[in-house]
């Protein structure tokens, strides 16, 4: 178990997706996405294994929640900056995690 005290360590915020495109050279298919946090944190780079449920043009615009505190990780040739969250479907498709209604950038989850 954690406690409160190491999930207050998980920087968790709410991001806009500003652009999107395939990612053919992943192992598994997945798109490159480009999250804008707003304030100090800005624009970040991160892949995802998302292609089931989205195509790029519907990616385009869609808030979601990324762990944005992780090191940098080698993602085959993309560097991932932050973690772009999700939940799988029944038939363990990524459904990406993300508010009911539009809030602004930045937001922390706590």
């Amino acid at each position: 178990m954690i406690t409160y005290a190491d999930f207050e360590k998980v920087d968790i915020r709410l991001g806009v997706i500003t652009r999107a495109e395939p990612y053919p050279e992943a192992k598994k298919p997945a798109y490159k996405l480009w999250v804008d946090f707003g304030g100090d944190i800005g624009e970040k780079r991160s892949s995802a294994q998302v292609t089931v449920h989205y195509t790029p043009e519907a990616l385009v615009g869609r808030q979601v929640l990324a762990v944005v505190n992780f090191p940098p990780r080698q993602i085959g040739k993309v560097m991932s900056e932050v973690l772009v969250l999700g939940v799988p479907d029944a038939d363990g498709a990524v459904v990406l995690v993300g508010p009911g209604h539009e809030v602004p950038l930045g937001g922390r989850l706590f």
